[in-house]
C-alpha cells in the first residue's frame, strides 16, 4: 500500500468515525432535551439554551476530527 492511500484511508477513517459520535450524541441530546420540554413547558428557554451550548460543544468534536483527518492526510 502506497503512503498517499493510507494517508487517504486514514482521512476517512478519523472523519467517518469522527462524526459518527457527534451526529450520535446531537441527535440524543436534541431528542432529551424535546422530552424534558414536553414534560415541562415553562422551562423550555433554560432547556434550549443548554441544549445549544450542548450541541456547539458536541459539535466542536466533530470540528476536531476533521482537523486531525487534515493532518493526516497533509503531513
Amino acid at each position: 500500500m502506497e503512503l498517499e492511500v493510507a494517508k487517504t484511508l486514514g482521512m476517512a477513517l478519523a472523519v467517518g468515525l469522527g462524526v459518527l459520535g457527534p451526529g450520535i450524541g446531537i441527535g440524543m441530546l436534541v431528542g432529551r432535551a424535546l422530552e424534558a420540554i414536553g414534560r415541562n413547558p415553562e422551562a423550555s428557554g433554560k432547556i434550549t439554551a443548554t441544549m445549544f451550548i450542548g450541541i456547539a460543544f458536541t459539535e466542536a468534536l466533530a470540528i476536531f476530527a476533521l482537523v486531525i483527518a487534515f493532518i493526516v492526510k497533509f503531513t
